[in-house]
């Protein structure tokens, strides 16, 4: 089984991606690692040298590198992968595959994220919480329509990881 987790940057796809396929014993990947190594760069770097289409065109290809393989996994996407042509069709009708939404509200991905904004891309020239809040309302309103086509939905918000992975599990085990 594949477990492709989707959500706002900050939300923790990548966290409760690697505590998950632990405790399922699949593997981990995580998309933008997978592209760093295959291209050799940071995704800042990318979007710097190369833009963000050319980012997502190779995030795609990865993409489909890694769900098409026989393997058991917990793939954390990035924020922006399901808002990207068809590949959010691409993931859903992809066999045995599961997409989870991990939601978190626009106040607490402003907490997450103001303090590590300048190590991604997207948010790295905002200087103050409150325009940091507006971006991420902006982004979340425009995305939603993508990351609520998710199999199953998990709000985040006041749980802790144990029980996010304790919902995810309930969620892929009926």
């Amino acid at each position: 089984m594949k477990i492709v987790l989707i959500g706002y940057m900050g939300s923790g796809k990548t966290t409760i991606g690697k505590q998950l396929s632990t405790s399922l014993n699949y593997k981990f990947i995580d998309l933008d690692q997978a592209v760093e190594n295959e291209e050799q760069q940071l995704v800042s770097e990318i979007f710097s040298k190369k833009g963000e289409i050319y980012f997502r065109k190779k995030e795609r290809k990865v993409l489909e590198t890694i769900i098409t393989k026989d393997l058991d996994i917990v793939l954390a996407t990035g924020g922006g992968t399901p808002c990207f042509g068809d590949t959010m069709e691409f993931i859903k009708s992809s066999e045995n595959t599961i997409t989870i939404y991990l939601k978190s509200s626009n106040q607490e991905l402003t907490q997450r994220l103001f303090n590590e904004r300048l190590n991604r891309p997207l948010i790295s020239h905002i200087e103050s919480k409150e325009i940091l809040n507006d971006f991420i309302r902006k982004h979340l309103f425009e995305r939603s329509y993508f990351y609520n086509q998710s199999e199953f939905k998990i709000t985040t918000d006041s749980l802790s990881i144990t029980e996010v992975i304790e919902g995810i599990k309930n969620r892929i085990s009926n």
